[in-house]
């Protein structure tokens, strides 16, 4: 008995020193501390039983066993998976013109601005707010950096410079016929290797689609798309990058992955095309479709507490393309496993770090018919307008924005599992990376012009 005790002793500093391993690796200095100091105190008792001679040794060691058994027991044990009600898409269509992007988009004087006032008198005066803030990399802003500001419009014009190719017709005739199960699995494939993490398909449902262009040369046109399958995929946003949010890397990062997103599904739409089926692109500032929505729906993640796709693989750290279409296509079914947004009522991270306070700190209410929580757009974009960088602090601080790797892809089965183990893991996350974690240092590559 004394020996098992011993084993399970080294086996708790040994996971300890490893994380702490993981942990300086990842930079994450007071987790890497934090994780050392328990490791020594959780193997403690029972390195001194193994070692140390006394009276009462094995039923201490008895003892010592059944207390550890039973707390691995209760945190893994998968009971009460916290599953919530239903929360699908809203009984209307979104109309992409009350987006704050949109709304940034419309030139002061114009006939378009005038007009969505009218129509919306009560966003003018949050809208006059963020007017007067320096504006999304803006060499004004608050955090302006030149290097990384004009790597991230670079990013964003490349972005415009697909715009082109996503309304092009069908090239093959006729269309080659194809198995569904076969060509989603080839797709998937493809767009993996081509630097996706996640790849679902959905049947289109209505209120995947924008009622209203708001954005470009058709603003205020109805979307008319009659495609039956959406491909949602996603790709990660380097996390050495996102945790110098809110300043320039941030910026510089999304808009580098709004690009690779893009392109991958601008490559997979014109291959639709080829094979003699149509097919539809949607990318950043060119989207019919309320992509977060397409992703859920595809099986790719749950909607979170900050309003942005929380992915069981990287939580918020993706960015999403979406490609609609008619090939026959083998659908995915949404996962339907809610311990993420159990998880998101707990936690409530990003509503303490956000600067503009846009992230509520209540639980999820019915909202336009659908259970969801409610962002302050406003708020949140005029923060945005302030320091010139989509900010993303909710982003860097949620936990499950941790890398993918051993060490924390096993804490993310833990939180699948079980709702105590949910609790004993945010716990785990405040202690060893803090409630409002600190922005680290970019990456020492993008220290560049200075003398």
């Amino acid at each position: 008995m004394t020996a098992l005790v011993l084993i399970l002793g080294l086996l708790i500093l040994s996971f300890f020193l490893y994380a702490a391993v993981i942990s300086l690796r990842e930079s994450e200095h007071r987790a890497a501390f934090g994780g050392l100091v328990l490791g020594v105190l959780l193997s403690l008792p029972f390195l001194t039983i193994a070692f140390v001679p006394f009276e009462g040794k094995n039923a201490a060691s008895l003892i010592l066993l059944i207390i550890a058994a039973a707390a691995a027991a209760v945190l893994i044990a998968p009971f009460g998976r916290g599953a919530t009600e239903g929360d699908g898409g809203p009984p209307v269509r979104i109309d992409e013109r009350d987006t704050m992007f949109s709304r940034n988009a419309l030139r002061e004087k114009s006939i378009q601005l005038e007009n969505y006032y009218l129509r919306r008198p009560e966003k003018r005066e949050p809208d006059d707010r963020f007017r007067t803030r320096p504006g999304l990399l803006s060499k004004d802003a608050k955090h302006y950096e030149p290097i990384s500001f004009s790597a991230a419009h670079a990013s964003f014009r490349t972005v415009e410079a697909l715009a082109s190719t996503l309304d092009a017709e069908s090239l093959g005739d006729p269309p080659v016929e194809v198995g569904p199960v076969e060509i989603s699995s080839f797709i998937k494939m493809w767009c993996r290797k081509l630097g996706a993490v996640s790849v679902g398909v959905t049947e289109m449902a209505d209120y995947h689609l924008y009622s209203v262009i708001g954005r470009g040369e058709r603003y205020g046109q109805a979307v008319d798309l009659n495609h039956k399958f959406a491909i949602a995929l996603t790709v990660e946003m380097d996390k050495s990058m996102i945790d110098g949010a809110p300043h320039g890397p941030t910026v510089m990062e999304s808009a580098q992955r709004y690009l690779s997103s893009g392109t991958i599904a601008v490559q997979v739409a014109e291959f639709i095309r080829k094979l003699g089926y149509p097919a539809r692109a949607h990318i950043d500032a060119n989207y019919l479709v309320v992509c977060p929505l397409v992703a859920r729906d595809a099986g790719l993640g749950e909607i979170g507490r900050m309003g942005l796709l929380m992915t069981p693989e990287l939580g918020p750290r993706v960015r999403i393309a979406v490609v609609t279409t008619d090939i026959p296509l083998a659908t995915d079914e949404r996962s339907g496993d809610r311990t993420m947004i159990d998880f998101c009522r707990l936690c409530k991270k990003c509503a303490e770090i956000c600067p503009s306070r846009a992230i509520p700190f209540e639980d999820r209410s019915e909202i336009e018919g659908v259970r969801r929580w409610r962002i302050d757009s406003e708020a949140c974009f005029t923060y945005w307008c302030s320091v010139g960088t989509d900010c993303a602090l909710c982003v860097r601080a949620c936990p499950y924005s941790h890398p993918s790797g051993l060490l924390h892809d096993t804490v993310r089965r833990g939180v699948r599992s079980s709702p105590l183990f949910r609790r004993f893991a945010l716990k785990m996350d405040d202690l060893l990376y803090g409630r409002k974690p600190r922005p680290k240092p970019p990456p020492k590559w993008l220290d560049v012009g200075k003398s």
